[in-house]
């Protein structure tokens, strides 16, 4: 039977979402969008609502959805737009070789990983635009995050790794391991429609030579190499390169966004929560504040509302009995550190804005010879990785390079056991968030990815390539794909993400988990919060 595309779009809508709830989550579970129809109203000023979700990433996903499943309505507050309007050239997203306005939150100029080809910088300026990815810069580190409806699950590679479970007490040591491995990694994995390519078909796959090359060299020098789950259907995945659907993964799209195969949270965590019919989600809204209702009686959030230019063209106050913090470990550390050193919310404890890490990310690339082609036509979904962790701390994604053109180039995304940890601290005089991060920390990261690259260089007869970060230089040290932490888990808050000094606040994303899950964290952010929201489900509401 030939495959069926799905449509372009998928309108966010609270009302008339679609007829019949259980369609909407059999579309979901195959990685296909529900029907849409009008948008939901944004939230109004001077509203009072049960629940409120700053954020619409994997953690403010699965909040809204069992709330909403256990009759909760939940308000939902997105700084980015929701992605489902094509723009003129008939897409959602542009491509990885050719952004345009959507590809960043209010930069006029791009910031790609890969910011250099040949010894040639290939940035480019682009008008000013709330845009998909937000490349985000701190004192030593770029921090790459998703923006709009669907957060992180936008942007990435889709690798939705499961940490060993031996490594699992390292990540989180207050968490039953066998509760998370029993119960909610599985819901976490289903839920997200985590899925695996074929391994026949891989074998012969144009638009994975390069992930072939990547393992002929790893298997060559001893190390142990693995397929990597992901969220991309897979069988659309076929029809893209038999040429029977419209092209997206292997058309060049993933950190601006992905038209047609990738599984976000749009289609997923967000479908089914929307579909409840008692979620509301409000793109292109800013938190500024979350302050105690004096008296008692919950929490007054502050709003601002924002244009495609990032102008703020509305304020708006409303009331909430509890709240999520759900913004992403950068968004989130950055709101707490700021409401408890300006005395917002005073009571929280010293342990906010402590704990984070970059998940030891660090980039390369190596030079092949011609006998080892990669290939013009490559996935943007990576599906592979070397494995050298117990011997030498890293993990290495065999990614992509699409560019159109032969380079007979390996690029690498590693994550390395690194223990350099940050934190967020309050500039009164700047009126801004910093982090203490250093990139000389990175040396650590370089170090433990070498033990992988130093030994294939050496056995194959290669080099690194130097012309794809800047001029002459072999690693990407300024940057991380993974933030983590700045609200840990046990620390900041207690075992379940409720924040110390104040009722009815929590945080349930990758704040919680302190700088690395030795894995892609998506998995790990998803199974933990299913796992803090049946708690305070039983417990709370």
């Amino acid at each position: 039977m030939p495959y069926t595309p799905r449509p372009t779009s998928s309108r966010l809508t609270r009302r008339g979402f679609i007829a019949g709830t259980g369609a909407a989550l059999g579309a979901a579970s195959l990685g296909v969008p529900a029907l849409s129809s009008p948008a939901s109203a944004a939230i109004g000023n001077g509203a009072q609502v049960p629940v409120l979700v700053i954020g619409t990433g994997y953690g403010g996903a699965v909040a809204a959805l069992r709330l909403a499943q256990a009759g909760v309505p939940v308000e939902m507050i997105e700084m980015g737009m929701s992605w489902d309007t094509p723009g003129s050239d008939g897409k959602i997203f542009p491509k990885v070789t050719s952004p345009d306005k959507r590809a960043y939150w209010l930069r006029t100029k791009t910031k790609a990983p890969v910011s250099n080809f040949f010894g040639f910088p290939i940035d480019a300026t682009i008008p000013k635009y709330t845009g998909i990815l937000d490349a985000e810069e701190f004192a030593g580190i770029t921090v790459y995050q998703g923006r709009g409806v669907g957060g992180g699950s936008l942007v990435n590679g889709g690798m939705a790794v499961t940490p060993k479970q031996s490594r699992f007490s390292s990540i989180l040591p207050s968490v039953d391991v066998a509760e998370m491995y029993g119960t909610y990694y599985p819901r976490a994995n289903a839920g997200l429609g985590v899925g695996s390519i074929d391994p026949a078909w891989f074998e012969t796959a144009e638009c994975y030579k390069y992930a072939r090359v990547g393992r002929k060299h790893a298997q060559r020098s001893g190390f142990a190499w693995t397929f990597v789950p992901d969220v991309y259907d897979w069988n659309y995945m076929k029809a893209e390169q038999a040429g029977t659907v419209t092209r997206s993964a292997l058309d060049g799209q993933v950190m601006y966004g992905n038209d047609h195969g990738k599984k976000s949270l749009v289609q997923t965590y967000l479908a089914q929560a929307l579909a409840t019919g008692r979620v509301n989600v409000s793109p292109l809204h800013r938190v500024t504040s979350v302050g105690p209702v004096p008296g008692g009686g919950g929490y007054t959030v502050s709003i601002e509302q924002l244009d495609t230019a990032g102008n703020v063209v509305g304020t708006k106050s409303v009331t909430a009995a509890k709240v999520f913090f759900a913004a992403g470990s950068v968004g989130t550390s950055k709101l707490l550190t700021k409401l408890k050193a300006t005395g917002v919310l005073p009571a929280l404890n010293n342990e906010i804005g402590k704990g984070w890490g970059d998940n030891g990310n660090v980039m390369c690339g190596r030079a092949n010879h011609m006998w080892d082609p990669t290939g013009s036509l490559q996935s943007t979904i990576p599906c592979s990785g070397i494995d050298n962790w117990d011997a030498g701390g890293a993990f290495a994604e065999v990614a992509p390079l699409p560019t159109g053109i032969e380079t007979y180039a390996s690029l690498y995304l590693s994550i390395t056991n690194t223990t350099r940890r940050a934190e967020f601290s309050w500039n009164a005089a700047a009126n801004k968030v910093d982090l203490s991060w250093q990139t000389a920390w990175k040396q650590d990261s370089i170090n433990m990815a070498k033990t992988i690259f130093d030994k294939i260089n050496s056995k194959e007869g290669t080099i690194y390539r130097t012309d794809l970060f800047g001029v002459y230089k072999v690693w990407q040290d300024g940057l991380t794909y993974h933030p983590l932490g700045g609200a840990v888990l046990n620390k900041a808050t207690d075992n379940h993400g409720r924040l110390h000094g104040y009722d009815g606040l929590y945080v349930i994303d990758g704040a919680l988990i302190p700088g690395n899950t030795t894995v892609n964290p998506f998995v790990t952010i998803t199974a933990l919060a299913e796992r803090n929201i049946d708690h305070i489900l039983a417990n709370d509401i």
